[in-house]
């Protein structure tokens, strides 16, 4: 097949300097036991707690799973402080959750507030330029939005004027009560702290599975991210909700080999895995029928808004990371599927949210989950099982 864009060898480039789990439990009734004095009383086995469907739960019922999860979003996650400016910034798909959170950010602060902006196409693309300004007059800005403003012009201004910032991109009214956002974000970041020691001075990344993957890449470790952990409570800080991954930039022109993506893609859980062939940090192919097809079509239009020379930038493999989250579930969001804990993701891209050169403007990750993954000669990941501390 041809390649998405022809191009040029590249050389590499230098190294940069630089959620208490909602559930609903469904009484058990027990049949009474009849006990004879001159027996031993039988010890009855305590039932599993059971949790009801979603969308089995009333409408009070959800707006009160809601209320409980922007609490914890506001008070931990964020650590929202009386008199500071915080923007909530939401879409049509996301209004409940927005709401919610505008409810719990009163609580603590009397600047707050909430904005529906027009749902985006794509991930990455720009915000209108009134929420844009907005979000660079802020102290803390959330984002509950379909489509992820992370990688976002907007984001890095609001960041730089000191903001700090949660997006969540793609959450659901179910995600947002369930799964990652239930766990312990306390003990994620400790989880998180704790892979420095194995990040030091190991400089290549490997990544295999039995589906086909086989990839290798250079890293500087000190670029490692750890602060994805859900705590977000300081000044110029960013991260994603639910939390729970570490990640990093491949080094610009050192990846080569193949990733094969049979977890998520996007925001689809995947039927017929999808083969990325990558060369010296870009993607030259992709396979995996219809999918492929659609994958190249939305990377062809994102190409066709920039400047020819920039062009096949859409094709940077922008970043590398892997889950931390064991509340985490593989569901078909992205923003929860490269947390769980066990799986691994690669993001193709714009990078310059993580310090690299590809302006590109769109940003979008696929997940592994069943892949091995080494930092030099440790493995940390094995067929998808977190094993560095087994």
């Amino acid at each position: 097949m041809v390649r998405p864009f022809s191009r040029k060898a590249k050389k590499s480039a230098p190294i940069p300097v630089d959620d208490e789990e909602l559930e609903d439990v469904i009484d058990e009734v027990e049949e009474p036991i009849e006990v004879n004095l001159d027996t031993e009383v039988p010890q009855t086995e305590e039932q599993p707690e059971k949790l009801i469907a979603f969308d089995e739960l009333s409408i009070e019922e959800v707006a009160e799973n809601l209320k409980i999860s922007a609490q914890t979003v506001i008070k931990t996650c964020m650590d929202i402080r009386r008199g500071e400016n915080v923007l909530i910034v939401c879409d049509p798909t996301t209004g409940d959750i927005g709401q919610a959170l505008h409810e719990a950010a009163n609580e603590r602060s009397d600047r707050v507030l909430l904005i529906v902006m027009p749902k985006a196409r794509h991930h990455g693309e720009e915000p209108p330029s009134p929420v844009a300004n907005l979000m660079r007059q802020q102290q803390v800005v959330i984002a509950p939005t379909r489509y992820s403003l992370t990688h976002t012009r907007a984001i890095r201004q609001s960041v730089r004027g000191g903001a700090r910032v949660a997006t969540m991109p793609g959450m659901t009214n179910e995600m947002f009560s369930r799964g990652g956002m239930s766990a312990d974000f306390n003990e994620i970041k400790q989880k998180i702290s704790d892979l420095t020691t194995y990040f030091r001075r190991r400089r290549i990344v490997h990544v295999k599975s039995e589906q086909g993957t086989d990839v290798s890449f250079e890293v500087n470790w000190r670029e490692w991210k750890l602060d994805d952990n859900g705590i977000c409570n300081r000044p110029k800080m960013l991260t994603n909700l639910p939390a729970g991954k570490a990640f990093i930039m491949p080094r610009e022109g050192t990846m080569n080999g193949k990733v094969v993506i049979d977890g998520s893609w996007e925001s689809n859980l995947v039927d017929e895995p999808i083969t990325l062939v990558i060369e010296q940090g870009m993607v030259m192919d992709v396979k995996g029928g219809t999918t492929a097809a659609t994958i190249r079509q939305e990377f062809g239009e994102a190409a066709k808004r920039l400047r020819t020379k920039d062009r096949e930038n859409v094709w940077t493999v922008a970043e590398f990371g892997f889950g931390m989250n064991p509340q985490a579930r593989l569901s078909g969001n992205v923003l929860e599927d490269e947390k769980r804990l066990g799986t691994c993701y690669f993001s193709v891209g714009d990078n310059t949210a993580l310090g690299g050169t590809s302006a590109v403007g769109i940003h979008i990750p696929g997940v592994l989950k069943n892949a091995s993954v080494w930092l030099d000669e440790t493995q940390i990941i094995t067929n998808g099982e977190f094993t560095l501390w087994d």
